[in-house]
Order: C-alpha cells, then structure tokens, then sequence
C-alpha cells in the first residue's frame, strides 16, 4: 500500500508520521505544484514498486470552491480510483450534509466516512447525509486515533442513538487486542498475588489501543448517559504511567519494596506530589488483592468479607 497526498506542504509531513506510524509507504513531491501529477506519478511509483494499492488524500476545505471541486474532479478523471469516498467532519453539522451534497453532484463518490462521531451527540449527521446523497457510509471514527477507525454499521448506530450502547463492538475491539497467552500468564501470577506494574503497565496500553474511554464507555449499554455528566480524561493514563516509569525494574516487578524513601524520589522523577504516589499505591495494592481473591474459589464471598463493616447493619 502506498498512501500520496496531493498539493498540500503541511499535510503530506501529517501524513508521513501517519504513515511511518501504520508501516505504509508514502509517495510525496513537494516541490510539485500539480496535483493531478502528482496523483499520477504516485499510481506510476506503486506499479513499479508492486504495491496493490494506492490511497490519494486530496486537499480539504472548510468550505465549497469552484477551484476545489475542479481539482478533485480533474484528479478522479486522470486516476480514475476503483472507490472515491467523501471524508466529513461530523462535528460540522448540517455543513456535513450540504458540502456532502455538493460533491456527490460533481464527482458521484461511493461512499462516506463520518470522522469525531459520537454516537449520542452527533448521530443525525450519519443519517442526514445517508438520506441527502444516497450513498453508503462505510467508515466512522469516533475520535483523533487511527484506533477509532471503523466500520460503520447502522443497526450499532442506532443502538447508541437510543442509548442502547453498541456491546457488540465493544466485545469486538476487546477480542482484536486479547492474547490467550498472555492472559494465561496474567491469570497465573494473579492467582500467586504475584501481579506487578509491569503488568499493569501492560494492561493500561492495551486499553488505550481499543480507543478513548469515553468512546469505549459509551458502547456498554446504560453507560451513555453517566459519561454525559462525567469528564472523562485519557490523560489520566499519562498521570499512571509516568508514576510507573519513574519506578525501577525492580520495583515494577516487587510492589513490596516500595517504602517512604523510594515513594519519595518516585514522586521526585514522575513530577507527583508523595500524596497522589501513595494514593496509587494504595489502589494498586488494593486492586491486587481483589482480583487474587475473585481468582480463588468462592472469591467474591471472601472479598465481600474482607470489606470495612462487612455484614454489619445500621
């Protein structure tokens, strides 16, 4: 695959990182001023190199021009693409609807992929311009990261829109990042209490690659409502992960060794004050002891048991 970005200096560096990022090849000439040249010398770049397919980003606007749609009109007739989709901003609104309309008319895409859509908030604009211009919406991304990218199934949509949640991709995001191995092994050392940072650590990224919180939340049914009212920061996760990296190997691997004096210059090195590593801490130790309980037999009663004022009544 070799992805070309046509007539714009500052996105072809975006899409480099993107690239480099994903592993794709990318053709670029910035020094080109022609952007149906460039498309072209791009398709003759991947035939020669044996890539299969070629992706052309063609200049965006905020608004419709006569200059814009002729460009994009002029590429797909030199290039002829086997599918043109049409990338919207969701968040733009009723723009989304109008802009969509505007293109279909002079270039008939095939499809549509909707970007920042939240499946509450901004649901309408999936079904509004589906309605306008008749054409399929393949794609959706709930967010910046490529991770939020999406195959777009209406029936899911309309869950989110009733506040239903979409647990089946939510089970589906889970299964693309579940290893059976590793879960094996985490199972082994949970039931030793022998669960570090390292593994938790482990844990935390494999979260973030299914996507936001926020997005994840608003998949489990009944959960769309409460992230309404409730802020919801990825950044939290940094805040964790600074406080582990600031830990030696060999305090990520023995929790326990963890006293005042290695608390303090943990704090020192993840830029934290002693109170927030010592609430952590604590929550790990916590969180540990819960899940090495449930991982023995009847662990839910031994744990509810272990709880301040267990079976006491007021």
């Amino acid at each position: 695959m070799v992805a070309c970005d046509v007539y714009r200096p500052a996105a072809v560096d975006q899409l480099s990182v993107l690239a480099e990022q994903i592993g794709v090849q990318i053709f670029k000439e910035p020094e080109n001023k022609n952007p149906v040249q460039i498309a072209l010398n791009a398709i003759s770049f991947a035939k020669s190199n044996s890539f299969d397919v070629v992706i052309i980003d063609t200049a965006g606007r905020t608004s419709v021009d006569e200059e814009m749609m002729q460009e994009i009109e002029d590429i797909k007739n030199a290039a002829k693409p086997t599918e043109t989709l049409f990338v919207v901003d969701s968040m733009t609104g009723q723009d989304a609807v109008n802009t969509a309309a505007a293109f279909n008319e002079r270039i008939d895409f095939d499809g549509v992929a909707l970007t920042k859509l939240d499946g509450d908030t901004r649901g309408g604009a999936a079904l509004s311009v589906k309605y306008s211009v008749g054409k399929p919406i393949k794609f959706v991304s709930s967010g910046e990261k490529l991770e939020t990218l999406d195959v777009f199934y209406p029936e899911r949509m309309s869950q989110r829109i009733l506040g239903m949640g979409d647990i089946v991709s939510f089970v589906e995001k889970a299964q693309e990042q579940f290893d059976e191995k590793e879960a094996e092994r985490l199972e082994r050392k949970i039931k030793k209490n022998k669960f570090d940072f390292n593994d938790f650590l482990g844990q935390l990224h494999q979260i973030k690659k299914m996507g936001d919180i926020k997005s994840l939340m608003n998949m489990i049914p009944g959960m769309s409502k409460m992230t309404k009212e409730i802020d919801i920061d990825d950044k939290a996760f940094l805040k964790v992960e600074s406080m582990i990296q600031s830990m030696t190997p060999k305090e990520r691997s023995n929790p326990e060794l963890l006293n005042m004096s290695r608390k303090k210059r943990i704090a020192l090195g993840s830029g934290k004050s002693l109170h927030e590593i010592n609430m952590f801490i604590k929550q790990f130790d916590n969180m540990r002891k819960m899940m090495h309980m449930m991982s023995k037999g009847k662990g839910m009663e031994r744990f509810m048991q272990s709880m301040p004022n267990a079976g006491k009544r007021n």
